[in-house]
């Protein structure tokens, strides 16, 4: 790393005080992987936020004192130790004050590779052999206060999936294992569960976030709607096709949920009613998951039967799907769900999804003005263009059997 490049933002009073500015956590860490570094965070040791405001930094941290730098806007912390004081990611109570050191500070943070700092000059501060696991490709944590935030279990399992062929360090097992026993997991709010698993799907191999939270014992506590899980599942297998093809988050989430479910019937009303209710579907309720993601799970398991069969379906049957499955109103949302199939149902889909797509294509061409523009009033209206779409999915099935 060059030490310009991170500290070029640095101004004259930066440089003037006795406090000390070190780069810390993931940008380290990165660095030295050579990967690209997306955000920079810097701890400030020896500092006041009296001090910092005096500076120009600008004040944001509600938890603890952090600062918005007044020119790169980065955020720096005031070197900061906690102390656990209740159950949960939010009972700690925090002591920031200039005589708290950098390893003090380092040394609350979650994993060997995260503890790691680079001073002003580029030179890395590496109290608790971060470096060397990297090298190893070991996920360890730094300390035993590990075990006070359950959020760290999921963060383990999150890094698991970024780094696919890194190993969680056996004693580090241990102790998700135990923090699973003792109901420090069951503190946990839907909130931070959700942002911690959508992290993780947008991983590059998210089946090791599942896989990881199994071996933890974590599973069934944190997400027990996913407890049919196990680390030969099909839905693990699924899930990192579609993370290999780059699919967005909805579409990642959906292909979970639907595997999970596993119900395959001949299409029908009563099915597609009943799964749109499936116990599955639970957890996009409990955990508040964003409407995008819920709603294509939720598509999904309405319609992937149907789906399945489309080449066999009926004009009417045909119709409903693609009316029903917003074809027409929300065209892309249609591919998506097309695409979740794909991953669900396999190859033997293949055929099927392009059948699907040729018939949106079909009902997407009708001149619904033209429909319309015959109707004595606008009663006739709803039922012209029924008829005509109809007739237009009858065309489509014909001349594809023709």
């Amino acid at each position: 790393m060059r030490a310009g490049a991170a500290y070029a933002n640095f101004d004259k009073n930066d440089r003037e005080t006795a406090m000390k500015i070190y780069q810390v956590g993931g940008a380290v860490r990165d660095e030295l992987l050579g990967l690209p570094v997306k955000d920079r965070d810097y701890v400030v040791v020896g500092a006041t936020p009296e001090e910092m405001t005096r500076l120009g930094y600008r004040p944001v941290g509600k938890d603890f004192p952090v600062f918005l730098h007044p020119h790169s806007h980065d955020e720096y912390a005031l070197a900061r130790t906690e102390r656990k004081t209740a159950r949960g990611y939010r009972g700690f109570q925090v002591y920031a004050a200039p005589d708290v050191t950098l390893e003090q500070d380092l040394r609350r943070r979650d994993l060997t590779i995260n503890a790691m700092a680079r001073d002003a000059h580029g030179q890395l501060v590496d109290p608790y052999g971060g470096e060397r696991d990297l090298h190893a490709k070991v996920l360890r944590h730094v300390s035993d206060a590990f075990a006070e935030d359950p959020v760290r279990i999921l963060r383990v399992a999150r890094f698991a999936a970024r780094y696919g062929d890194f190993s969680i360090a056996p004693e580090t097992l241990a102790l998700m294992q135990a923090m699973a026993a003792n109901g420090e997991v069951d503190a946990l709010v839907a909130e931070r569960v959700w942002q911690e698993l959508a992290n993780g799907l947008m991983e590059a191999k998210p089946s090791r976030l599942f896989v990881v939270l199994i071996e933890a014992h974590a599973l069934n506590r944190i997400v027990p709607e996913f407890a049919a899980l196990d680390p030969r599942h099909a839905a693990l297998e699924t899930l990192d096709a579609a993370a290999r093809d780059g699919a967005p988050l909805a579409v990642r989430y959906a292909t979970l949920v639907a595997t999970i479910d596993g119900r395959r019937r001949a299409p029908s009303a009563a099915f597609q009613h009943d799964a749109a209710n499936t116990p599955v579907l639970a957890v996009s309720m409990r955990l508040r998951v964003p409407s995008d993601c819920a709603d294509l799970a939720k598509l999904t398991l309405r319609w992937i039967a149907s789906v399945e069969h489309a080449r066999g379906l009926a004009p009417q049957a045909l119709l409903e799907l693609l009316i029903g499955a917003d074809g027409l109103r929300r065209p892309q949302r249609f591919r998506d769900l097309l695409r979740v199939c794909g991953y669900v149902s396999g190859a033997q889909t293949a055929l099927e999804v392009s059948y699907l797509i040729d018939a949106q294509a079909a009902l997407t061409a009708l001149d619904t003005q033209g429909v319309v523009a015959g109707a004595q009033s606008s009663a006739e209206i709803p039922g012209r263009i029924q008829a005509a779409q109809l007739a237009a999915i009858t065309h489509f099935i014909h001349t594809k059997r023709a």
